[in-house]
């Protein structure tokens, strides 16, 4: 069954708080129902409060209250829209992400920030439309970071986040149904590893959502040059070990890296998965994509200018093969 990524990530939801009777979800505005093919959830009508919670725009509270229940052993999920991304950032700093080492693992904290990510869209304006946020969170030590870009993925990743007993940032995209069909069943998408999207010889071009649709597109076109590309999906930002390893040994392979991202140029994910891989692949070729450091704009014709497409990835691309 195809299913959107916002039906597959609330049967993962729901599919945990029907196996954990603790499990708990706040939400503000963003209600948790969604129909696909023909089927529907709603979990506020399935579960009801106090296990599902409609909040006042607080997001700082929402955060807070479910760091507070995970750590009394309570499993909880904080939703928070794409404008209040960053509100909770302290919290995550310098409490979910420290109090698990400070207190030498005995306290466990199975709680997840579930976070709208904001798009680059235009007539926005720059407080709605600044994405890559979710580098922030990627380097905050203690914290895992995930981001899914298929439905597939998202069910799988959501499973796994909520019976992890770390704090788990699983960034939200709302990139279209593609790839493998959503199993009704719960399952688990490992923390930690990629997914290779397309094999190939030439290039390894790295990117991860909403960039993976761009990407597809231009591998697409590039093989229409008769380039091959190959590409890698990281679908976990922190840890990046585990990441790693595949796209090391790709680019071992290819000789060349090409890294694309919805977020700003400097300190983007991108640059910190060149870094790792010039570190381990000697005289490798290297180049990364991303929007400037600039607020973005709200006219179409500037935003269009300046974020990363599919045609800009191969020009990039044809590029570097030149070479």
């Amino acid at each position: 069954m195809v299913k959107s990524i916002s039906y597959a990530i609330l049967e993962a939801v729901q599919g945990e708080m029907r196996r954990n009777e603790l499990l708990t979800l706040f939400y503000e505005y963003q209600r948790p129902s969604a129909r696909s093919g023909g089927r529907s959830i709603n979990l506020d009508a399935e579960f009801g409060p106090p296990r599902v919670q409609f909040c006042a725009i607080d997001e700082e509270w929402i955060v807070g209250g479910a760091l507070g229940m995970s750590l009394s052993g309570v499993p909880a999920i904080a939703r928070i829209p794409s404008m209040a991304t960053f509100i909770p950032y302290e919290l995550m700093f310098n409490h979910a992400g420290k109090l698990r080492h400070m207190t030498g693992g005995q306290a466990s904290m199975p709680m997840v920030l579930w976070a709208d990510m904001a798009l680059r869209w235009a007539r926005q304006g720059g407080q709605h439309a600044d994405a890559g946020l979710e580098s922030a969170y990627a380097r905050l030590a203690g914290l895992k970071v995930v981001i899914p870009s298929t439905p597939y993925d998202a069910k799988g990743l959501m499973t796994s986040a909520i019976r992890d007993v770390d704090p788990v940032v699983f960034c939200y995209y709302p990139v279209p149904a593609s790839g493998p069909e959503v199993p009704d069943e719960p399952y688990t998408v490992p923390i930690g590893q990629p997914a290779v999207r397309t094999e190939g010889t030439d290039i390894t071009i790295v990117g991860y959502a909403p960039q993976t649709a761009e990407i597809a597109k231009a591998v697409e076109e590039l093989a229409k040059d008769g380039i091959s590309a190959e590409f890698i999906d990281p679908r976990t930002l922190a840890p990046l070990e585990g990441v790693m390893e595949p796209i090391i040994e790709s680019v071992k392979k290819t000789g060349r890296l090409l890294t694309s991202d919805e977020g700003s140029y400097n300190f983007c994910n991108g640059a910190e998965i060149i870094a790792r891989v010039a570190e381990a692949v000697p005289g490798v070729r290297v180049k990364r994509l991303a929007f400037p450091d600039a607020p973005p704009p709200g006219a179409p014709e500037m935003i269009d200018y300046m974020k990363v497409d599919a045609a800009k990835i191969a020009a990039a691309a044809r590029e570097m093969v030149k070479k």
